[in-house]
């Protein structure tokens, strides 16, 4: 049976067409991809690209400064906050949530809007695995060339799984039957007609928004269509430690804000919601109020 895509970059000594994560002694990072003959160049010196072809990853190499720098291939979650980007990258920890929580198992169809620079596509690809189905809409065309340069990169070549479509979802959806929708994208609730044909019953609906205003009308957009089970909305943060001896601390800086998340379930042809029990806070929606998509 043969090695699922990119599989065989990710394991075994560094190959030439390798990237390289180098740590240095005060922790920062710096990428590169080995070519035979070639030299990396530090401000603490130099050392040859052919000292790591044909070693096993995790070995320290050291430039003609004496400055040792730990060698190991690049996560995918280093991997995407280090590439060139067109649009801002999906965090990997929203990236993490989406897997998670919008449920993206091997060989599923998923359609995403919104690649940007391809970070949240190659966590999908990896999840559906060769077998699977994603159907990128990116409306840019120049975000969707960087995109596609990123995740060619990071799997060594093309994906089996992969299409990616120029033009808004809204216009060019022709997929159907499909198990999740992704939609990182400004108006998310421009799509929900759409997308509400496509996503097979029982199928998952994840919205990547921005800011409260984002999220409070995609909410409202999708209790309104009336397809959807209640969508759930929330954020994540992500606080690191230091620990050193007795010394045991949260770090001063932390990945806070980056976006809110909602995740809805696709109800049965012709079935209504359930009323929800729980009532709206006293004046959560003034007289005046006609609609998420009114006025």
């Amino acid at each position: 049976m043969s090695e699922p895509t990119g599989a065989a970059r990710r394991r075994g000594p560094f190959k030439v067409g390798d990237q390289v994560q180098l740590t240095d002694p005060k922790g920062r990072h710096y990428t590169f991809t080995l070519e035979a003959g070639k030299n990396f160049h530090t401000h603490k010196g130099s050392f040859p690209h052919d000292e790591l072809i044909g070693a096993p990853e995790g070995s320290v190499v050291r430039t003609t400064g004496n400055v040792a720098y730990l060698a190991l291939r690049p996560l995918l979650p280093d991997y995407v906050l280090s590439m060139p980007r067109g649009a801002a990258v999906v965090y990997p920890k929203d990236a993490g949530q989406i897997l998670a929580f919008a449920d993206i198992f091997p060989g599923a169809r998923v359609v995403e809007a919104g690649v940007g620079s391809g970070s949240l596509s190659a966590f999908l690809l990896r999840a559906i695995g060769d077998h699977g189905m994603l159907h990128s809409y990116e409306r840019r065309a120049d975000f969707a060339e960087i995109a596609q340069q990123n995740v060619e990169r990071y799997f060594g070549g093309p994906h089996p799984a992969w299409q990616l479509t120029v033009g808004d979802l809204q216009d060019n959806l022709s997929d159907a039957d499909v198990d999740r929708v992704i939609l990182d994208m400004l108006a998310p609730w421009e799509c929900l007609e759409a997308v509400s044909k496509a996503l097979v019953p029982g199928g998952i609906l994840c919205c990547y928004v921005a800011t409260t205003t984002q999220l409070a009308r995609t909410v409202e957009s999708i209790r309104e269509i009336g397809c959807f089970a209640e969508p759930q909305p929330w954020e994540s943060m992500v606080r690191n430690w230091h620990v050193e001896g007795l010394a045991v601390r949260p770090d001063h800086r932390m990945i806070g804000h980056t976006g809110f998340l909602v995740t809805a379930r696709r109800l049965a042809d012709g079935v209504e919601p359930p009323m929800r029990r729980r009532r709206p806070a006293k004046g959560a929606y003034g007289e005046d109020y006609e609609g998420p998509n009114k006025g």
